[in-house]
């Protein structure tokens, strides 16, 4: 007997990587890369928290899982961040892993609740310009970041470099079902091992964790003085991270040109959040060089290379970790060095665009990367930039209101807001008009309680030279606001 026909509507529901032969090879080899990518990077952001690697490895793997389930973002990449790591230092330091993973808890449930009341939507107002700098900015801290790899490399160290650089771009042009990364670091691994080669590996980072990790509370005593100290690092975390994961989603999104629920992705930090917590890990967010490595280079685009990227990941250092150890460090470093190169904005700098772009909006992007570089901070990056470009731009607008007239009659075009509402207090002849003005407002719009205090301003100048001043004109959102605020606002 045949079987019935599936309801209409279920094919397009199911997973394209169930779909297409072809979408799981990408998704599964990329998770593959990405949780190879992922092992040194978790190892020296344990060591900025000042806690043992076994954490961050056990974080990344907890972060990455969970946000493949909950968050907003498909194929972008969380697990232990050097931002995140920074932030916790001092506590962890000053006070031991406990009231680290205590705040780690109280950070997931603030990021939960900054999701909920909608922060997310605070990312319309990052300009293009801050956008760029981020992107140039991660580009040269991740490079950055693998110097201190290859610090005592020697010959052998720096020629496996050489030649892993040499394999990322050779690799793609005669191998396409497999990604170039993968090739990569599993060639080198081999040669080194089968020829003996004296090279720094993975394994010389820290000891990889050889057990499942398990549930548990943090051993700090319940108490307000301990919310008083965790609760600084809880607000720093919820902040940096939101915002680092944040501006990662939107880059993915420009990437694949694809949007994403951006105040699920906060509620999904969050919930990774805790649960990293509760399994004794030091917290993070989005990982910008690995979410490239994913999207980018190896061209994934759904939550399956996201959930295999940490399963991978917690099977490679619990069952193949001797595999694992033996992975050149200068292999992996190679990889980075590719995705700085292809994460650059390199058009934002040529000199032909520098020349056609507006001085501030170059300015802005400079500021991003400069206060990036020294606060290693991505999220302070984006505050200042952010912070600079509304000071240009009010500085800008504070001119857009505009006066004509003479003798009595007045039009006023353009925008009156706090910014710009100064200026026209200051473009009308109060002893030179008639006792009677009209001030025109056809071609105006009022926005806020300054502007009703800058027209109550100009009032009260006609009425102290004895004369009166008559607004005309005004559209209905205008007329509205000055009706229920003239006379109010200053207290006159």
């Amino acid at each position: 007997m045949p079987s019935a026909p599936a309801p209409p509507g279920a094919a397009l529901r199911r997973p394209s990587w169930l779909r297409s032969a072809r979408v799981l090879r990408t998704e599964v080899l990329a998770g593959l890369v990405v949780a190879l990518a992922l092992v040194p990077e978790a190892i020296s952001f344990s060591i900025v928290a000042g806690v043992d690697p076994r954490v961050g490895l056990i974080s990344s793997f907890v972060m990455a899982v969970t946000t493949a389930f909950v968050g907003g973002r498909p194929a972008m990449i969380s697990a232990a961040t050097g931002a995140v790591a920074l932030v916790v230092a001092p506590l962890s330091h000053s006070h031991g892993v406990g009231y680290l993973v205590a705040a780690i808890l109280l950070a997931g449930v603030l990021q939960i609740a900054l999701g909920l009341l909608g922060v997310a939507r605070l990312m319309r107002f990052v300009p293009r310009s801050v956008t760029t700098g981020f992107v140039n900015a991660l580009a040269i801290s991740i490079f950055l970041a693998q110097l201190p790899n290859l610090r005592g490399a020697g010959v052998t160290g720096y020629a496996v470099l050489v030649a892993g650089l040499a394999l990322l771009v050779v690799v793609p042009r005669f191998v396409k079902s497999v990604p170039a990364p993968l090739v990569t670091v599993a060639l080198l691994t081999v040669l080194t091992v089968v020829l003996h080669v004296d090279v720094r590996t993975v394994g010389d980072d820290g000891d990889l964790p050889r057990a499942l990790p398990a549930l548990g509370l943090p051993d700090v005593p319940l108490t307000l003085d301990t919310l008083r100290t965790i609760a600084p690092f809880s607000v720093g975390v919820a902040l940096v991270g939101l915002m680092e994961s944040l501006m990662t989603a939107q880059l993915v999104d420009e990437l694949t040109d694809t949007g994403s629920n951006k105040a699920r992705e906060c509620v999904g930090q969050g919930t990774a959040q805790i649960l990293t917590g509760l399994f004794g890990g030091m917290g993070g967010c989005a990982v910008i060089g690995q979410t490239m490595i994913n999207v980018k280079v190896s061209g994934a685009r759904t939550r399956l290379s996201t959930f295999l990227a940490g399963a991978f990941l917690l099977v490679l250092v619990v069952v193949f970790g001797d595999v694992v150890a033996q992975i050149p460090t200068a292999a992996l470093v190679a990889v980075m060095f590719l995705v700085c190169y292809g994460a650059f904005d390199w058009h934002s700098v040529r000199p032909a665009t520098l020349r056609a772009m507006p001085r501030s909006e170059t300015s802005v992007m400079l500021v991003t990367v400069v206060i990036v570089l020294l606060t290693h901070n991505l999220a302070y990056g984006v505050l200042g930039g952010t912070l600079l470009a509304c000071v240009l731009f009010a500085r800008r607008v504070a001119h857009l209101v505009e006066v004509r007239g003479e003798g009595g009659a007045y039009t006023v075009h353009g925008q009156v807001f706090f910014a710009s509402s100064g200026d026209l207090v200051t473009q009308f002849d109060y002893a030179g008009d008639p006792d009677r003005v009209t001030i025109d407002f056809s071609d105006a719009h009022v926005w806020d309680a300054s502007s009703i205090a800058a027209l109550d301003a100009v009032s009260r100048k006609y009425a102290e030279h004895g004369k009166e001043a008559v607004i005309t004109g005004m559209n209905p959102a205008t007329a509205a606001l000055h009706g229920r605020l003239a006379g109010r606002v200053s207290g006159d």
